[in-house]
């Protein structure tokens, strides 16, 4: 009974906050929409016992929507991506062709005869998948995704010259070590 009840507040969440992607007001709200939307989404992994993906898809997600906002802030005309903008482009076209897949897709899921399978199930669905998907080079992708966050961090450390409250001690009034002139130019 509870895992029907967190089903449907994973369901229910998924939709409303993936709705609220194109109804608030900024991209840094809407990018937080759509995490919210992923973390809701890898609950009802969760749920389906596959703990490997459904935690994977929430580590994914925060970093990948993390590192989405930080470089609005960064880099951003108007602040932070906090200024109001809409979050919709030709409204009728996307409507018509959002209606469309759906009724292509929901057709799909009643005439497409489904195949069935007499194989027992496995006993770790997780390593299967990860198997099927991966063979021998799980521990190689684990390995690369590390390196990719590593170079990510280390290419916005490299790429800001110094921070806004960066000083040189606690005397504020010091003057900049390359100043040509004594007393510093570049206050």
């Amino acid at each position: 009974m509870w895992a029907q009840i967190a089903f449907w507040v994973c369901a229910v969440g998924s939709v409303v906050t993936g709705v609220a992607v194109f109804r608030v007001d900024s991209m840094a709200r809407a990018t937080f929409a759509l995490l919210a939307s992923f973390v809701f989404a890898a609950g009802t992994v969760l749920l389906l016992n596959l703990a490997y993906l459904g935690i994977l898809v929430v580590l994914m997600m925060i970093m990948e929507m993390v590192v989405m906002v930080v470089f609005m802030i960064m880099y951003m005309m108007n602040p932070a991506g906090l200024m109001p903008m809409t979050m919709v482009h030709n409204q009728k076209g996307s409507l018509a062709i959002a209606g469309g897949v759906f009724a292509a897709l929901v057709a799909g899921i009643f005439l497409i005869p489904w195949p069935t399978s007499g194989d027992p199930r496995p006993a770790d669905p997780t390593r299967a998948l990860g198997e099927a998907l991966m063979g021998s080079k799980m521990l190689v992708m684990m390995v690369l995704g590390l390196c990719l966050f590593a170079t990510m961090v280390a290419t916005v450390v490299l790429a800001t010259h110094r921070g806004r409250y960066d000083r040189y001690g606690d005397r504020l009034d010091a003057k900049h070590p390359d100043d040509p002139v004594r007393g510093g130019l570049n206050r």
